[in-house]
């Protein structure tokens, strides 16, 4: 008897066509339980991403490049890239050296986390209804801007805005300066290294949005191989999630102009807030999955509490 390879990759020379890889992909990804959701939320869209992505082809390739044979070099880059997804669980945008959200295309690699937000929907759709003035808009900050991709969607949503882009991790910071340049954004975007408000010069802001490390400590102790290859900073909240939320929300008392808002996508801590929080009154955005995890709160809510001792 002839002794079974263990080698989930021993029947890849039968994979000639691109549709052949991309059944396979799928099955591998079920058989070792990867983890999704930081580029696509199924294994079928996922694979065929970095399927077109090896070999070269358009995002927007149609249903017949399925039936593409592969040269003996495409098919060995294509192993190369799923060995690498597959066996050590490296997340498909460090592979591909991008993520995209919407229309926008961002760099990325293991720096930062991958950007991925309930903003990609709020800020086109919800944005200009919940400001008073948006034509007036002419400052705004992202909190904890890791890649700068947040920074980035609010300077294109509001073109006369100086837009204010803060994070603690310099490796992050220099992700974000690449995205910048590449969106030819450098006059109205800046960069600022700081631990939500500290560092930065005082300045009263119309909009501030963030998406900060909410998840608390024990569960991020426990993520996936992908989510534990993103830097833990961009994801620990700590102890119970809420430890950056409140600093931001003690800081931004002070920097909110009167008519301005605060923006925070909380995962899973919408009770959490509104237990501690409820003398400011949250206002939970609707998003289209019903997760409903991006709050507001009003600069007249924010301006009359007497905030709370961080310790």
């Amino acid at each position: 008897m002839t002794a079974r390879s263990n080698d989930p990759f021993a029947g890849a020379a039968a994979s000639v066509t691109v549709g052949d890889w991309l059944r396979l992909a799928e099955r591998l990804y079920a058989r070792q339980r990867l983890a999704l959701g930081q580029v696509a939320t199924n294994a079928h869209d996922e694979a065929l991403y970095l399927l077109l992505r090896a070999l070269g082809l358009p995002l927007d390739s149609d249903a017949r490049v399925l039936g593409r044979k592969l040269t003996d070099a495409e098919r060995a880059e294509v192993e190369r890239v799923f060995r690498r997804r597959v066996l050590e669980r490296v997340p498909a945008a460090y592979l591909t050296r991008e993520a995209w959200l919407g229309e926008h295309r961002f760099y990325v690699d293991e720096r930062v986390i991958i950007p991925r937000s309930y903003f990609l929907e709020i800020i086109p759709g919800q944005l200009d209804r919940l400001v008073r003035h948006p034509a007036r808009v002419r400052r705004v900050v992202d909190v904890c801007t890791g890649s700068g991709c947040l920074a980035i969607l609010l300077a294109h949503h509001f073109p006369a805005a100086r837009v204010d882009a803060l994070d603690l991790s310099a490796d992050a910071l220099d992700v974000a300066r690449i995205n910048v340049r590449e969106h030819r954004l450098g006059r109205r975007v800046h960069l600022f290294q700081s631990d939500v408000f500290d560092a930065v010069p005082a300045a009263k802001y119309d909009v501030i949005l963030s998406n900060p490390p909410y998840e608390p400590s024990g569960h991020v102790d426990r993520q996936s191989p992908e989510f534990k290859a993103e830097p833990r900073v961009a994801h620990d909240g700590g102890k119970d999630g809420l430890v950056i939320i409140r600093k931001l929300l003690h800081q931004a008392r002070t920097r909110l102009a009167p008519d301005g808002i605060v923006l925070i996508e909380v995962g899973g801590l919408a009770r959490a807030m509104d237990r501690e929080y409820a003398v400011l009154a949250p206002e939970w955005l609707p998003t289209e999955d019903g997760s409903n995890c991006v709050c507001l709160i009003r600069a007249t809510k924010l301006m009359a509490w007497p905030g709370q001792n961080l310790g």
